[in-house]
């Protein structure tokens, strides 16, 4: 059987271009997933890989699509060699283990010369797109554009939140400790710590 694998990283992201060159290309099964590819945890994947068998052909658009991470790419990659299945790698056409069927080894040299400069050129994208990312953080940040994540317990904070943090400011202004504060709240030290700056401040 020939399965077709599709992936993005997010909710937002969109399939269609994906799912249309793995139909053209003749996949009998096609499975979609929404979801980081930093390891080969993701559920749609491995309920896919149960499935494979022997002589069956997995097909991905692109290398980025099957993984994210070089040593877990080569890892999944070999075990696939291993049982026998083959993979095709839709834009990059010389990742077609079918075309090394009669020519012993080579095949396998073969994947794991591009596997090794294509996972690698994936593993930096992403490290670039993670850089890139910190960085405007921290010129938004610079500019006073970022605000993080919305505080949930402040002055002005309504029902549960808003007891939550009397109680932290009063047991704040008992110089109970953080830690302890923490454990009987349940609230994060790093939580606790910003109200116990803000009334520092406001004081």
């Amino acid at each position: 059987m020939i399965f077709g694998y599709a992936r993005v990283s997010s909710a937002d992201q969109n399939l269609d271009r994906q799912l249309k060159e793995l139909e053209a290309f003749g996949c009998e099964k096609i499975y979609t997933e929404k979801q980081s590819g930093k390891d080969f945890s993701r559920a749609v994947y491995r309920e896919m890989r149960s499935k494979m068998r022997f002589g069956d052909v997995l097909v991905v658009h692109d290398l980025s699509r099957f993984g994210r991470n070089k040593q877990e790419i080569r890892n999944e990659w070999k075990k696939i060699m291993d049982e026998e299945i083959d993979i095709v790698v839709l834009n990059m056409p010389i990742l077609d283990t079918r075309k090394y069927k009669e020519l012993e080894g080579v095949g396998q040299l073969v994947s794991d010369l591009v596997l090794t400069l294509l996972s690698w050129m994936v593993e930096e994208e992403r490290n670039r797109i993670r850089t890139a990312q910190r960085e405007g953080i921290a010129i938004a940040k610079e500019h006073g554009a970022f605000k993080g994540k919305p505080k949930k317990y402040h002055a002005g904070a309504k029902g549960k939140d808003r007891l939550i943090y009397n109680e932290i400011v009063r047991l704040l202004k008992q110089n109970e400790s953080v830690m302890n504060i923490h454990r009987e709240t349940g609230i994060s030290r790093n939580t606790i710590y910003g109200i116990k700056k803000e009334l520092e401040r406001s004081e």
